[in-house]
């Protein structure tokens, strides 16, 4: 057994509040005595505006929000899985990463969105974030602790081939930090996460950012934890704050011996 702790913020563009504010609730998470903890998607800052971003983003190794979580880790004894930075990994580049923290600090892994959110739900409202990212080529799992982690962001949560490839690959626990819309929130989030539960027998993660933020734009929330079997666990509404569980690493193993389908394909 082991507890997990999913942080819901409301991020905006500012790196530095950003951080504090993700340090108050990983303070939050400790005290409740958690031993993985998450954050949202765009954890560091809120924003699809290139330029702006080109002009803000750092490498891995130069970026303040990272290296502050990485002291947290270390300060703590903690792992953390930041679930999306925006780093520059060239003068003109952009990707939106997942990096997951040991609790030395030391980072053990990173995972870059595969899956560009390019749509237009209506007049007012369109997103192209393959305008400011590029996309990501590699399917990430890694070996926590207490068993293997498959690693997700956002908008991946509707391509289940990208689920099976990490179940089947030895996941028990899947990442899937996020900045879903309002909109779309409201019709499909929870429906997607106990579907992806439930048809890989893995337990589901998902920090969430919630509420209005500084550009108007407006996020869902209801970060949750599921469990293999489609049970919601615990789950908050639209603000701010940490919600944690305690998780049997061992359920994924016996459910997938119960039914077998992941056998079969």
């Amino acid at each position: 057994m082991f507890r997990v702790s999913c942080i819901q913020l409301r991020s905006n563009n500012n790196i530095h509040q950003n951080l504090k504010r993700t340090e108050k609730f990983i303070v939050r998470a400790v005290k409740q005595k958690a031993d993985f903890i998450l954050t949202p998607e765009v954890s560091s800052l809120f924003s699809l505006n290139k330029k702006q971003l080109l002009k803000t983003c750092k490498p891995m190794n130069k970026d303040e929000y990272l290296l502050g979580i990485r002291q947290l880790a270390k300060k703590y004894k903690k792992w953390i899985l930041i679930g999306s930075l925006i780093i520059k990994i060239s003068k003109n580049k952009l990707v939106n990463r997942s990096v997951l923290i040991d609790k030395t600090g030391k980072v053990r892994s990173h995972y870059d969105k595969i899956h560009m959110y390019d749509v237009v739900l209506s007049k007012k409202e369109k997103y192209f974030e393959s305008r400011t990212f590029i996309a990501g080529k590699k399917i990430k799992s890694f070996n926590l602790p207490w068993g293997k982690l498959g690693l997700s962001i956002c908008y991946d949560l509707r391509f289940p081939n990208l689920f099976r490839k990490l179940s089947k690959a030895g996941s028990l626990f899947i990442s899937i930090p996020s900045a879903f819309t309002e909109t779309t929130g409201k019709r499909h989030w929870h429906t997607l996460l106990k579907a992806r539960a439930i048809e890989n027998f893995c337990y589901i993660f998902a920090p969430a950012q919630g509420g209005t933020h500084y550009n108007g734009r407006k996020t869902f929330g209801h970060s949750m934890v599921i469990s293999p079997d489609g049970k919601i666990l615990k789950e908050l509404k639209k603000s701010e704050g940490v919600i944690t569980v305690t998780v049997d690493e061992k359920l994924p193993t016996k459910l997938r011996a119960i039914i077998p389908s992941l056998k079969l394909d």
